[in-house]
């Protein structure tokens, strides 16, 4: 007997708002509680770096597509009173520019390579917050590789990491900075796939790499940095259907760009961007189990190539953009709470 039109169109909107409810339920069941911050009080930007030295963040750099501005301008953020103060700029013979990288060591911070507009850059500074009211450049050692944007950065026991990125080949070199010697030396390279837009954070003195595309494909490796053997070791795949572990959840994919990643209390995180242009979810992953778990989405507004960073456990995400909207909002993030939608 076949069913009547009405009948069949009751069925399926019947089918459909269960479905929906139980997506709700599942939305409701992530844990997580983003909180929104005092604005960041420069121009709003996308692209920018971060940077932190003691109780204090620096945010920097970026482009601002609605005036067609690269930036060099910095920022310093006082987490204890939620509030932002100009400080140096990078010097003019300094390019403004975006896709740069940072790190700090030994209460320095490091800002180097990008893009001006027409050119990849190289060129390195020194940032150091105790000379004069709001600090000083000093230009280092140029980058050893080639120019470059779009590569990540990360700081280990006093040294600083550069690699991956795009010269007009996706890239998977790595270079450390001796802070104390001035000096660079090139390391070994991250195993699998080249990238840009990839991102990391560092755990327990081991910096972990995921995500970026490559080929036009985003890749799914993910990595481990070991700086006192100098190697990398392969971790779990960030794609579903890659894992025989019948304990691993792998119905999800991490995999995508843009990403900012943090970590705080032994684990790590990461939030926005993803495939695409801008996304909202939140992943926290444990580097005991090697195991993602999903977390609440974050709250702000969809965007891609934000700024991250963590002052004393407590992370924040800031800047970035979407569909030609730039942002200055800043958010911070309580993992264990339950979503509150109000606070």
């Amino acid at each position: 007997m076949q069913l009547s039109k009405t009948w069949w169109y009751f069925l399926m909107a019947t089918i459909f708002v269960f479905t929906a409810c139980d997506d709700d339920d599942d939305d409701e069941d992530l844990n997580g509680n983003w909180v929104e911050l005092g604005a960041f009080e420069g121009i709003p930007r996308t692209d920018a770096v971060a940077f932190v030295i003691g109780d204090y963040a620096y945010v920097g750099t970026g482009y601002n597509g609605e005036e067609d501005e690269r930036l060099r301008d910095f920022w310093r953020y006082d987490a204890v009173n939620d509030t932002w103060r100009e400080v140096a700029s990078l010097p003019a013979e300094a390019a403004a520019r975006n896709g740069a990288v940072a790190f700090s060591s030994n209460g320095k911070g490091y800002v180097g390579t990008g893009y001006d507009g027409e050119n990849k850059l190289k060129d390195f500074w020194e940032f150091n917050p105790a000379e004069g009211g709001d600090g000083q450049w000093t230009r280092i050692d140029d980058f050893p590789g080639t120019a470059r944007y779009s590569a990540i950065a990360f700081g280990l026991e006093q040294n600083g990491y550069v690699g991956t990125g795009y010269d007009g080949n996706r890239l998977k070199d790595f270079y450390k900075y001796d802070a104390a010697s001035g000096s660079w030396s090139q390391i070994m390279s991250i195993g699998g796939s080249k990238r840009r837009d990839a991102a990391v954070f560092v755990i327990d003195g081991k910096a972990y790499v995921f995500t970026g595309v490559d080929n036009s494909e985003y890749v799914t490796d993910a990595w481990m940095y070991d700086p006192q053997a100098d190697t990398w070791t392969e971790k779990r795949e960030i794609t579903s259907g890659t894992n025989d572990d019948e304990s691993y959840d792998d119905d999800y994919s991490l995999a995508g760009t843009n990403v900012v990643a943090f970590s705080m209390g032994g684990l790590g995180y990461i939030s926005t961007g993803g495939q695409g242009y801008a996304g909202n979810t939140t992943w926290e992953y444990n580097p005991i189990t090697d195991f993602w778990e999903e977390k609440s989405n974050f709250e702000g507004s969809s965007r891609s190539d934000a700024v991250a960073f963590a002052i004393n456990n407590t992370p924040y995400v800031a800047t970035g953009n979407s569909s030609g909207y730039y942002f200055d909002d800043v958010w911070t993030f309580y993992p264990d709470e339950e979503q509150n939608d109000n606070d």
